[in-house]
Formats: C-alpha cells, structure tokens, sequence
C-alpha cells in the first residue's frame, strides 16, 4: 500500500492519530484491521499518483458534529464515511457544476447529488458494498483539509498518499 499516515504525536480536533484510526477501525470496520486495509487497496488502486485521501466525520471522531449524537446513532450501517480524495487529478473527477468552490472542493457524490461525478460512481458502488454503509466521495486542494484540519480542529485521518508519479495507463475500477 501507498504511503500509511505517520503515527506522531499530533493532536487534532483533541485525537492523535492513533486514536482517530483506532476509532474508525472499531466504528466503520467492525474492529477489523485487515477490512480497514482492504477498504483502502480498492481506493488507492482507484485515484491518480499524488492524491492524498482523507477520511472526515462521525467515523473519525465518534459522534456527529451537528448534534453529538454516536455514530451509528440511528442503527447499524446508518452513519456514513466521508471520505475526500485530496489533490489535483481528484479534482478532475466532479463535473463543473459539482463544487461548493469551483476548481477547489467538491461536493460530496452522494445519493442526493448522483451525476456530479460520473467516473466515480462504480468506485463508490464498490466501497458501499464492502462497508455495507453509505459512502461520499469528495476532492479538495490541500489547503482546503488543512485550513478545516488545523485552523478550525475538524479532525481527519490521512488514510493513505500515492505517491506521485507517471500513470502509464487510465484508471479503471478494481473488480
């Protein structure tokens, strides 16, 4: 697998790493480490070289920011995963009309919003099924995470970076 986040001991949001990890393992994979790890080989093998992906939300933190309400508070397989493909080839996956801020972040591809990114709706088909819980796909520029991340302490867990590189063909979904 790409390169893992670094285990240091940052603090965000008031979680480190390891516990932001340690919670959505528990919460989002049912403990399970290698469906965590298998959830995401299927996303890296998907995005461009140079694309950071990040997991945001209930499942990082444990509750929902709008009412603290527990993840899952509404039922097993209710919360979903937020998960934000962070660089510019991501960036190219949303129609013009899918971002809050053009050219910039996205709007998460989502049952409410379908056709804003064509190209990834097999891949979330894909994650849905394997987590058996809703999943949003969404791209943002670096600053867009850092300023949310380290200015406004909305935690997030660096799942992965693929390192940067010459892709010698097109992305395909993984079967």
């Amino acid at each position: 697998m790409a390169d893992s986040a670094p285990e240091g001991p940052d603090v965000q949001g008031g979680l480190t790493e390891r516990e932001k990890r340690d919670n959505v393992i528990r919460l989002a994979f049912g403990g399970s480490v290698e469906r965590y790890e298998e959830f995401c080989r299927v996303l890296e093998e998907f995005v461009p070289p140079g694309t950071t992906v990040v997991l945001r939300g209930s499942a990082v933190t444990g509750y929902r920011w709008r009412d603290q309400a527990p993840f899952d508070a509404d039922g097993p397989g209710t919360s979903d995963l937020d998960v934000t493909m962070v660089g510019d080839g991501a960036i190219g996956f949303f129609t013009s009309g899918g971002f809050f801020v053009p050219g910039v972040h996205s709007r998460p591809l989502s049952d409410e919003d379908p056709d804003i990114a064509p190209a990834l709706v097999p891949l979330r088909s894909k994650l849905i099924d394997m987590v058996k819980r809703p999943v949003n796909l969404q791209a943002s520029r670096d600053i867009v995470i850092k300023f949310r991340g380290d200015l406004l302490e909305q935690p997030y867990l660096t799942m992965f970076t693929k390192p940067g590189g010459l892709a010698l063909s097109g992305t395909a979904i993984p079967t």
